[in-house]
């Protein structure tokens, strides 16, 4: 197993993408795996072929469909409208902005890219520095994989059998514990940042409301709010599954853009590419990881991680904490998506010898890999902000470390405290 994650390792360093790493990996090594070619044929196949696994692309589409058509402009004129006679409102506006694109998109690094270019200018207008501007962008970006639905957890659910239903419930806490500790760090930090503790008025007033009355924008906005409402609202009505959920969102995203004309029919060819682009991306990552743990399996490493476990760390706690760790390193050094279809599979017996529910520790493991993109190398929100804003990585330093320690610290109370995640356990 050593030699295993050392090949792993040094073809990372090397530049190897993830799916050509795992390949080479089970080539070199078949022999003291037990395989061969004619065994691995079908199972590429057997592991994209899951119906869940569906919803992914599906999700994406429905998020570059949303995104292009200039409804987070719209989202975000809504959250300034509610918002902005709040003290430092564009902190505010930012982190609801965020949670209500994540609804829409699933996906971290793309909240942030959409929220990020809107809101940076209109902030850097009312005084803050662009290094904090990015910092806090970066951050709220991880509330769209906390706000439903969630790409990583659709992974999870998949590939470790949890159901993806109560894993999305799951998250709703967790997301409104980490709006607050960042809205906390947010309130505290704009009181040193801003004169006299307020924002600025731009100058030629707000441009993301101008000549628009309070009517026009909730009418807007009401589009874009609306998908949420019919994906988690026909989930948890119990009629449809998460699959199904997402093509229906992905149709109601094509009609309101259609009806509203929002995009051109080249929108909608780029928005398919880059759709289809990502998620054959992905699709080629989980069938080469599924070869991968196969392997695993076959050769009984879950089990042996398991008993390794079991003999030398005595309680739960010394378990989360060591899991937790191991996470948070592994999200630095790899995408999310990967990490999850590398670290599930093996961690998620571990965790059941241990008691630990698991959909709680699905939780677990997808926000702790997240918060691996607030840390370099793979610090995928960083770097995505850090251009939105026009800033660099040395300028966010300085406010960053705030917002990751509010991370670190929600991390904590979601691992410790299961109530935070299976609250709808005791309805």
């Amino acid at each position: 197993m050593a030699l295993t994650f050392g090949l792993m390792a040094l073809f990372l360093v090397l530049g190897a993408p993830l799916a050509v790493t795992f390949g080479l990996v089970i080539f070199l090594q078949m022999g003291a795996f037990g395989l061969s070619i004619s065994g691995l044929s079908n199972i590429p196949y057997e592991e994209i072929s899951s119906y869940p696994l569906v919803a992914i692309p599906l999700f994406m589409l429905t998020g570059e469909l949303m995104n292009r058509s200039g409804m987070a402009g719209e989202l975000i004129a809504l959250a300034d409208l509610l918002l902005r006679r709040i003290r430092a409102a564009f902190g505010y506006i930012t982190v609801a902005a965020s949670a209500m694109m994540g609804a829409i998109t699933g996906s971290s690094v793309a909240t942030v890219a959409a929220i990020g270019g809107i809101v940076s200018p209109a902030m850097a207008e009312r005084g803050y520095p662009k290094g904090y501007i990015a910092s806090l962008t970066s951050s709220a970006g991880l509330l769209g994989v906390l706000v439903p639905p969630s790409i990583p957890l659709i992974l999870y659910g998949a590939t470790v059998g949890v159901s993806i239903s109560q894993l999305f419930l799951a998250t709703l806490a967790p997301a409104l514990l980490m709006s607050v500790l960042f809205l906390v760090v947010h309130n505290a930090l704009s009181r040193r940042l801003l004169k006299g503790g307020v924002e600025s008025r731009p100058e030629g007033g707000d441009t993301l409301t101008a000549g628009k009355s309070k009517r026009t924008i909730w009418l807007e906005a009401a589009s874009a709010l609306l998908l949420p409402v019919v994906i988690l609202g026909g989930i948890y009505g119990g009629l449809m599954t998460p699959t199904e959920a997402a093509a229906i969102g992905c149709l109601y995203a094509v009609g309101v853009s259609l009806l509203r004309r929002l995009l051109g029919s080249g929108d909608f060819a780029r928005s398919f590419r880059s759709a289809a682009i990502t998620g054959s991306g992905i699709l080629i990552v989980i069938a080469m990881t599924g070869i991968f743990n196969r392997a695993m399996v076959l050769n009984q490493v879950p089990q042996d991680i398991a008993m390794w476990v079991a003999t030398y760390i005595e309680s739960p706690v010394a378990f989360l904490l060591m899991v937790n760790v191991v996470l948070l390193l592994v999200g630095t050094f790899m995408e999310t998506n990967a990490s999850i279809l590398l670290m599930g599979p093996l961690l998620a017996p571990a965790a059941e010898k241990f008691g630990i529910d698991p959909v709680h520790f699905g939780i677990i493991t997808a926000t702790n890999l997240e918060i691996g993109l607030l840390t370099p190398p793979m610090a995928a929100n960083l770097y995505v902000a850090a251009r939105a804003a026009n800033a660099r990585l040395a300028d966010m330093l300085p406010y960053l470390g705030w917002f990751f320690g509010a991370a670190l610290l929600g991390q904590a109370i979601i691992t410790f405290v299961p109530f935070v995640t299976l609250w709808f356990r005791y309805l």
